[in-house]
């Protein structure tokens, strides 16, 4: 028996609509979402596999976006390995796999119009990558509206994406459920990201500084220190390492907002560093 499955790989988004026509067919049916810029790993593969688990059809995008890039450099270098992507998602199972053009998720005739969200984008990644979730908030729009699943899937990686994608969901009212999932780690506790492809074996080991120093801001807080207290040790902690810290915050998991003398009853902390030209984000409930 194969241990492969066919994948249906479409493009336009009429396509697509003939596609979703042939579902419709059935008295029932429900569609699983799952929207990545590509070079998949395992973290990729399971928020795909639990799709699969809750729903009658999988479709998964493709398609680097260019409005979420604040650096030009980082779009081109930004890994792209369709053909490894599609032997990956073939021994999972025989799911849709729609890779649309610039052109597709952005016609000319495109109503999006940008959207307040309340300072959840001015934070942390905010911060550091502006006007980076207003392109995230209007390609997830678009996917939304146009394939219009039941539910859709990512990773809590992307913690700050994650929040921002729920209020968009709620501020739209599309009638979609957003599961996240938790993220996937090499063995040596490393986030599994796309960009870890660019990373030689002796930075993918400098770059265990993040989680580490996740764990000691945890233990921070257990020692009865303040959120304030913990960030000041934290960073002293992380410099020891040889990565450049771009920030480190400890926000309440709801509102995002920054914590200073009182921890809330859900805490995260967040981290985005250098490793050389490589910036990797990681977070951690503490």
């Amino acid at each position: 028996m194969s241990n492969t499955h066919s994948l249906q790989v479409i493009s336009s988004a009429a396509d697509f609509q003939l596609l979703k026509a042939s579902w419709e067919k059935s008295s029932s049916y429900s569609i699983g979402f799952v929207p990545t810029m590509g070079a998949l790993h395992e973290g990729h593969i399971k928020l795909v596999e639990r799709a699969y688990s809750e729903n009658d059809v999988v479709v998964v995008s493709i398609f680097v976006n260019p409005t979420q890039f604040n650096n030009p450099a980082d779009l081109n270098q930004y890994p792209r390995t369709l053909e490894n992507d599609l032997l990956l998602l073939s021994k999972v199972g025989p799911c849709v796999v729609f890779i649309p053009s610039v052109s597709t998720i952005y016609p000319q005739n495109d109503s999006f119009q940008p959207i307040n969200l309340h300072g959840l984008d001015s934070v942390m990644e905010g911060k550091f990558r502006p006007g980076h979730f207003q392109g995230v908030v209007h390609v997830v729009h678009n996917l939304f509206k146009l394939i219009l699943p039941n539910r859709a899937y990512f990773g809590k990686k992307d913690f700050q994406q994650l929040a921002i994608i729920r209020f968009m969901n709620d501020y739209f009212n599309f009638p979609i459920e957003i599961v996240a999932c938790e993220t996937i780690r090499e063995e040596t506790g490393l986030a599994k990201s796309s960009r870890n492809m660019r990373l030689s074996d002796a930075e993918k080991e400098d770059a265990l500084v993040i989680i580490e120093t996740l764990k000691f801001i945890k233990k921070m807080k257990a020692l009865g220190f303040s959120p304030m207290e913990a960030i000041e040790k934290g960073v002293a902690f992380f410099n020891q390492g040889n990565l450049q810290i771009e920030y480190l915050e400890l926000v309440d998991s709801d509102t995002l907002l920054p914590l200073s003398k009182n921890w809330s009853t859900h805490t995260t902390c967040c981290i985005a560093a250098y490793c050389e030209q490589v910036r990797l984000i990681d977070n951690m409930e503490v």
